[in-house]
C-alpha cells in the first residue's frame, strides 16, 4: 500500500486552479478562498475541500469567470502576504528601537497620511497592514522565536562555543541574568548572540546562577564537551572554585566526561577599570566631584555657572556629572574641569567659596596627571569595547598599553612628560623643580605592576593566542605536541603565508585546509572565546532605559519571509498614541512591499 502511494503521481495540475479555486504555494496546494492548506496534492482531497466548503457559492461561474476570479484572488493573496511582511518589518524596527508596542498604531497613522499625499491609489493596501498593539506584540514574539530557532539550528554545527555571563538589577531591583554565546562552526564562522535573559527573584548564589545557565545550554541542546570558555564579571558568586558558577560548570563537565579544559576569564574591560584604582588618587577625584556637585546640584548655581561661561566666551558650556559606574565618566569630568580650571575658581569665589586647595601647586599637578592617565585608560577601554571582538586583539591592546606604561615611566623619570599634555601645561606654569616627576613615575610603575598581576591569566595563554594571531611566527618547539606537525606544514606553505598576508589574522583561520584538523580546532576554540562581558553590560544599559524581556538581535537576523508565509493578513484599525518621530526607513520598506 505504501509503495502504491509513492508510485502515484501527485503533482499539482494547472487546471485545478480554475476547477477548484486552488493554487500551489511552497509545495503545498492552498485554497484561494479560505487559505487552507491541503496536506497531500491529490485531486480527490482538493475536490472534496472545494465541494464541501465553496461549491454552492461558485457553482454558477463558467470557466472564463472562474479564471478571472482566480487571478483576482491571486492578486489579493499577494497583497495580503505583502501586508503581513510589512507588519513584521515595522514590528522589528519597533523592537530594535525598544519602543512600546502601541507605537505601531502611531506608525500606521503616519503611513496613512503619507499615502494620502504620495500614492492615494494604494490607500487600501496600506490600510491592510495590521499594526495594533496586540499584533505588534505577537509579531515581536514570532521574531524572537525565529531568532532562537536559528540559533538552535546553528548550534548543531558548533565545534566550540564560549559563554559570557553577568548579573545586574533592573529598575525594580529584580536581579537579571544575561547569558551570551559565541559559537564557531566547522567553517570557522563566528555566531555571537544572546542565549538567555533570566529574572532571578530570590537570591543570586552561584548555585542558582549555574541552574539558569545550565537551562540555557540544555534548552538549545548544546553538548557540554564543546564548551571551551567562560567569561564573567569576577564576582564571588561567579568565580568561586567550589560553590561559584565556574566551579559548578567544571563539575558539570566532569560529570559529562568532557575531555577538554574550561578556560575562565575575568572580563578584560572590568579588570582594566579595576587597575586604575591602584593609582590611589581618590582624594583628587573627591575634590573634583565636590566642586562639580556644588555647581550642578542646585538649579540656580548651575544656571549662573552656564551664564558665567557664556560671558567669558568659554569654549565649553557646562561641566558633566561624574558617575562611578560609568567607566568613561571620570576621564570626561577631569578633562573638562582641567580645561575650565580658572573659570571654575573664579565662579566659586563669587559664591564665597575658598579656592586655596584648587590653586595649590600639588593639587594642580596631581589633577593634571590623573587627567592624562585617565585619558589613556579611557582610550584603552574604548579599544576593548564592541561586538565581535577577537580575544587575541584585545590581549594585544593590553600588552601594548603595558609597554606604553614602561615608556612613560622612563620618560617621566627623565622629566619629560611628552605624552601627558595636561602635565606639560602645568609644568610650564610652575617651577620644573616643583613638578613631582619621580612621584608620578612611581605611580606609573605601580599601575604597570597591577596590569601584570590582573592579566596573568591572559599571559598564561600567550602561546595559544599567537597560534591565532600569527601562526607563522610561533616557535614550533613551544607549541602543543598535537599540533606541531601541522604547524610545520603550515609555516612551510608559501601559498598559505601569502593568504595570511592578504586577509589578515582575523580571516585567515577560514583558509586553513581540512588536512590540518588540529589547527582548525585550535583556531575555532580561540575564535569562540569572549574577552569581556561587554555585550552583557550593553544589554543592561538598554534594560535601564526601558525594561524588556524581548531579544535584541546580535549576529542573527529574523527570517521575515518565512514568518510572513505562515500568517494571513488581518485588517485592523488604528488608535490614538503618543507622538514620536517617524522612521523614514520604515515608510520606504513598507512602500517597496506595497
Amino acid at each position: 500500500k505504501m509503495a502504491k502511494r509513492k508510485a502515484e503521481n501527485r503533482s499539482f495540475l494547472d487546471k485545478w486552479e480554475a476547477e477548484y479555486l486552488f493554487t500551489y504555494v511552497k509545495d503545498k496546494p492552498v485554497c484561494l478562498v479560505c487559505g487552507v492548506n491541503v496536506a497531500v496534492s491529490k485531486e480527490y482531497n482538493i475536490r472534496r475541500h472545494y465541494e464541501t466548503k465553496h461549491h454552492d457559492k461558485y457553482k454558477d461561474l463558467d470557466m472564463t469567470q472562474r479564471s478571472q476570479k482566480v487571478e483576482e484572488m491571486k492578486r489579493t493573496t499577494s497583497q495580503s502576504e505583502a501586508a503581513v511582511k510589512a507588519s513584521y518589518i515595522v514590528a522589528a524596527e519597533i523592537a530594535k528601537s525598544a519602543r512600546p508596542f502601541n507605537e505601531g498604531e502611531f506608525v500606521k497613522k503616519c503611513m496613512m497620511k503619507v499615502c494620502d499625499l504620495v500614492c492615494p491609489e494604494k490607500k487600501q493596501a496600506f490600510s491592510n497592514v495590521s499594526l495594533n498593539r496586540n499584533t505588534v506584540a505577537d509579531r515581536t514574539c514570532d521574531l524572537a522565536t525565529n531568532l532562537y530557532d536559528q540559533l538552535m539550528e546553528k548550534g548543531k554545527d558548533f565545534v566550540a562555543f564560549s559563554l559570557a555571563v553577568d548579573e545586574s538589577c533592573d529598575a525594580s531591583d529584580t536581579a537579571q541574568l544575561s547569558v551570551f554565546i559565541r559559537g564557531v562552526d566547522s567553517n570557522l564562522c563566528v555566531t555571537e548572540e544572546l542565549l538567555g535573559f533570566k529574572s532571578m527573584h530570590g537570591t543570586t548564589t552561584g548555585k542558582e546562577i549555574f541552574e539558569e545557565v545550565s537551562k540555557c545550554v540544555t534548552e538549545i541542546k548544546l553538548p557540554w564537551d564543546k564548551l571551551v570558555g567562560l567569561t564573567t564579571d569576577g564576582a564571588p558568586a561567579m568565580c568561586g572554585k567550589k560553590s561559584g558558577l565556574v566551579g559548578m560548570v567544571r563539575e558539570k563537565m566532569r560529570e559529562e566526561n568532557c575531555a577538554g579544559e574550561l578556560t575562565v576569564y575575568h572580563c578584560i574591560i572590568h579588570q582594566e577599570a579595576l587597575c586604575a584604582k591602584a593609582l590611589k588618587m581618590e582624594h583628587v577625584m573627591t575634590t573634583v566631584t565636590q566642586v562639580v556637585n556644588f555647581i550642578r546640584a542646585k538649579g540656580l548655581n548651575h544656571r549662573q555657572f552656564k551664564s558665567f561661561l557664556e560671558e567669558c566666551g568659554s569654549e565649553y558650556a557646562d561641566v558633566p556629572y561624574h558617575t562611578e559606574v560609568r567607566w568613561l565618566s571620570r576621564g570626561k569630568v577631569l578633562n573638562r574641569c582641567f580645561e575650565l580650571r580658572e573659570e571654575i575658581c573664579q565662579f566659586l569665589e563669587t559664591k564665597g567659596k575658598d579656592t586655596a586647595e584648587l590653586r595649590e601647586q600639588k593639587f594642580l599637578c596631581e589633577r593634571a596627571f590623573l587627567c592624562d592617565i585617565s585619558s589613556h585608560l579611557d582610550a584603552l577601554n574604548l579599544q576593548l569595547q564592541g561586538r565581535g571582538r577577537i580575544i587575541t586583539d584585545m590581549y594585544a591592546a593590553v600588552r601594548a598599553f603595558k609597554t606604553k606604561l614602561c615608556l612613560w615611566e622612563n620618560q617621566m623619570l627623565q622629566g619629560n612628560p611628552c605624552h601627558f599634555p595636561c602635565c606639560q601645561s602645568i609644568k610650564a606654569q610652575i617651577s620644573t623643580a616643583v613638578f613631582p616627576c619621580a612621584q608620578f613615575a612611581e605611580k606609573l610603575s605601580v599601575l604597570a605592576a597591577e596590569f601584570s598581576r590582573r592579566f596573568a591569566d591572559f599571559d598564561a595563554q600567550k602561546c595559544k593566542f599567537e597560534l591565532l594571531s600569527n601562526p607563522f611566527a610561533v616557535d614550533v618547539e613551544n607549541a602543543p605536541t598535537n599540533i606541531q606537525m601541522e604547524l610545520i606544514e603550515l609555516q612551510c606553505n608559501d601559498t598559505l603565508k601569502s593568504k595570511y598576508d592578504a586577509v589578515g589574522a582575523a580571516q585567515f583561520p577560514r583558509f586553513i585546509p581540512d588536512t590540518m584538523p588540529q589547527l582548525r580546532t585550535q583556531a575555532a576554540q580561540m575564535l569562540s572565546m569572549f574577552g569581556s562581558t561587554y555585550l552583557c553590560k550593553q544589554l543592561f544599559s538598554s534594560m535601564k532605559m526601558t525594561k524588556t524581556t524581548h531579544r535584541r538581535p546580535q549576529s542573527l537576523s529574523p527570517d521575515i519571509d518565512e514568518l510572513a508565509s505562515k500568517k494571513r493578513c488581518q485588517v485592523s484599525g488604528w488608535f490614538r498614541s503618543s507622538v514620536h518621530r517617524l522612521s523614514l526607513s520604515v515608510v520606504r520598506a513598507v512602500a517597496e512591499l506595497l
